[in-house]
């Protein structure tokens, strides 16, 4: 009994320590989040001209090192003719939305006529809760409404406004009694007292009678067609649950954008760090039976809330690849400033941890991210200790492996790992002296070599090799790594393995750099690039950059991630056949994530898992310039992708919007034809 109970007791203490290394990897990868922050805004004043005009007496050596910083922060004359260049090509894109997207009368009515005909011809309930709005952003929202091509609607209105903004309610009642067709579909209630955003809008929903509750914000816009698209969408489609694309615009000013945000489709992960739905969410009322609208818990985060309670319960979630609603910004609105709703910030991390209670998930936890207070990093909690097994080809170039391994070792805090090198033909003598060195030395227990002995003629094939790696391992988890990589954040494996370890997961990705720390890997895009196969997003760009709507601070989904560094369960790794071989070197870690997705499976690239990538300095660049040979392989392999993933390519990315080019990587704008 005694044994018993000594083995429970350091059972106990060993579960404790362990949770208190996590905690301590995750403070120091906190802190060095913080370090990059702080050094970023740094950067940023050193480089304010007014930073620069204050320092006239400079000598000559700082100022030659100051135009040095700005030659490397800001890029050189080509860079700002590139720059340049591509704020004229945005201007010129985005005028194909605003005002001039909206339909001429022709359009007015080829829409009016096809809805007629529509299977069904669903009432929508347009709820907007009044609380002293101003006339003017008053009768915006109201025209917006009535200017719909689709006419089968009515606009519920709940007025909690003090006495202090009567005309509120004086306005409504000018538009209700224009004929008895508004004065019927204009639903209009003062409320005895202003119950706040959530209490109102539930009242709101009192006075709907139809099957589709939309709610709408008092100050907002919509555009004509909104709901002409949205009925479409429910006959062709079976929505249960729709959203579109939004811009925030400036006060009154429907073209002159702030921001436009194009979202990709439904994506879990992406809603639970940020709720990119936002606006405008609706949904068939079914998926309210048993649920509030609003929770007044969640005042300044009621919409995230419910769009996680909803789509939880919905079957047919459909994005409307459409901007079609305008949010105003303005001094006292959340999309002018958080800061005017700082409960906004509690609320949000108080809805997406009740969503992931739900989801049967503990001891998580959510913190503001670098982008924005209200994008999230969640930090799920490792079950066990699960066995990884690093799979990395190597071929010579021994020093690229020394400095990945000596990264590994050093700065990683998980310990559960071993390591099997595949030996694929390396004929450096160096090479094999420092596969000695590693098979006798301090971490000999963690390494493995296993050798693949090329027939005489045989070409270099990745997927092979890995696949070899794979079937050697004994983990759990499979994690494939080049040998040119090098560790920057200590907790990477955890922040791989949080959400490999999720069974709806397959295959999570890092963030990569080149050396320089400008960005290689930050999740694939299908169709992206020349050759119309896929390609990397915000290539190239900085470190400290946001990324387009703060997608380069959150944990997203996406269709792929790069083979460079991919995480997976072991046991789904041979449920798809691991690597196609038929991809001797492209696109086999794209096609094994769509092979991952066609199971039913999300992919995940999360930012806060960091290495460098020295890219190419294994097998050599696809240029034709460079390597002819590897620019034809290239050219052959993508052909071959192609013809595979033929109907996937032609669906376009889920998780990227068709409003976006393909022969850039940086989230442009498609111009317009």
């Amino acid at each position: 009994m005694d044994n018993e109970n000594r083995e429970t007791d350091l059972r106990e203490l060993y579960e404790r320590e362990r949770a208190k290394a996590a905690f301590l990897a995750d403070r120091v990868a906190q802190l060095e989040d913080q370090v990059d922050d702080l050094q970023f805004k740094l950067d940023r004043i050193k480089n304010n001209k007014l930073w620069k005009a204050s320092k006239p007496a400079r000598d000559v050596y700082h100022f030659a090192q100051r135009q040095v910083d700005r030659i490397k922060n800001q890029g050189d004359a080509r860079g700002v003719v590139k720059k340049i260049q591509y704020k004229i090509r945005e201007k010129k894109a985005e005028k194909g939305y605003g005002t001039a997207s909206f339909p001429d009368e022709a359009e007015r009515a080829r829409q009016a006529e096809e809805s007629k005909g529509f299977e069904k011809r669903v009432l929508f309930s347009i709820l907007v809760p009044l609380y002293n709005t101003p006339k003017e952003y008053l009768k915006d929202m109201m025209d917006s409404v009535l200017n719909q091509t689709y006419d089968n609607w009515e606009l519920c209105l709940a007025d909690g406004s003090d006495d202090a903004h009567a005309y509120v309610g004086e306005v409504v009642q000018e538009y209700r009694s224009r004929n008895e067709n508004l004065e019927r579909r204009i639903r209009y209630q003062k409320l005895d007292k202003n119950g706040g955003i959530s209490y109102n809008t539930n009242e709101c929903l009192r006075l709907a009678t139809g099957e589709f509750i939309a709610p709408f914000d008092h100050d907002d816009y919509l555009h004509p067609s909104v709901l002409y698209e949205y009925c479409k969408a429910i006959n062709e489609q079976g929505a249960d649950y729709l959203y579109c694309d939004e811009t925030t615009f400036r006060e009154s000013n429907l073209n002159r954008f702030v921001t436009i945000h194009f979202k990709p489709d439904y994506a879990i992960d992406n809603l639970r760090a940020n709720n990119y739905i936002c606006h405008l969410s609706c949904f068939d009322r079914k998926l309210l039976e048993g649920e509030e609208l609003y929770r007044s818990e969640f005042d300044g985060s009621q919409d995230h809330d419910m769009i996680l309670r909803l789509t939880d319960k919905a079957k047919k979630i459909v994005h409307v690849q459409k901007l079609l609603y305008y949010w105003r910004s303005h001094a006292g609105s959340t999309a002018g400033n958080i800061q005017a709703k700082t409960y906004a910030i509690d609320a949000a991390k108080g809805a997406v941890a009740d969503h992931l209670r739900r989801h049967g998930y503990k001891n998580f936890k959510i913190t503001s991210t670098r982008a924005f207070e209200t994008i999230f990093k969640i930090t799920y909690e490792i079950q066990g200790e699960p066995k990884i097994s690093i799979v990395i080809a190597n071929k010579d170039h021994s020093e690229d492996l020394k400095r990945c391994l000596t990264s590994i070792f050093e700065k990683s805090t998980y310990d559960n790992y071993e390591i099997i090198i595949v030996e694929n033909g390396s004929t450096e003598e160096a090479t094999f002296r420092y596969y000695k060195e590693i098979l006798s030395g301090p971490y000999k227990d963690r390494i493995r070599v296993e050798t693949y002995t090329r027939a005489e003629g045989e070409a270099f094939n990745y997927s092979r090799v890995n696949n070899i790696g794979a079937a050697a391992a004994t983990g759990e988890y499979i994690l494939l790594l080049n040998n040119d990589t090098e560790v920057i954040a200590i907790n990477w494996m955890e922040e791989l393995l949080m959400y490999a370890q999720r069974p709806d997961v397959a295959c999570v990705g890092a963030k990569l750099y080149y050396p320089d720390k400008t960005i290689q890997h930050a999740g694939i895009v299908l169709g992206l690039g020349a050759h119309r196969t896929a390609g990397h997003t915000h290539y190239k760009q900085r470190r400290e950059n946001l990324g387009y709507m703060g997608r380069l601070c959150y944990t997203q989904d996406v269709s792929a991630v790069t083979g460079a560094c991919l995480m997976v369960k072991k046991s789904i790794y041979d449920e798809v056949g691991g690597l196609d071989e038929g991809f001797e070197v492209s696109l086999n870690d794209v096609d094994f994530c769509l092979k991952c997705r066609e199971k039913g499976y999300l992919n995940v690239f999360t930012p806060f898992a960091e290495l460098y990538h020295y890219e190419s300095a294994s097998r050599g660049s696809d240029l034709a310039g460079e390597n002819a040979a590897n620019a034809e392989r290239y050219n052959r392999e993508s052909e071959k992708f192609r013809a595979k993933w033929k109907n996937v390519l032609d669906a376009g990315d889920p998780y990227y919007n068709p409003n976006f080019t393909l022969d850039r990587s940086d989230y442009s704008l498609k111009v317009q034809d």
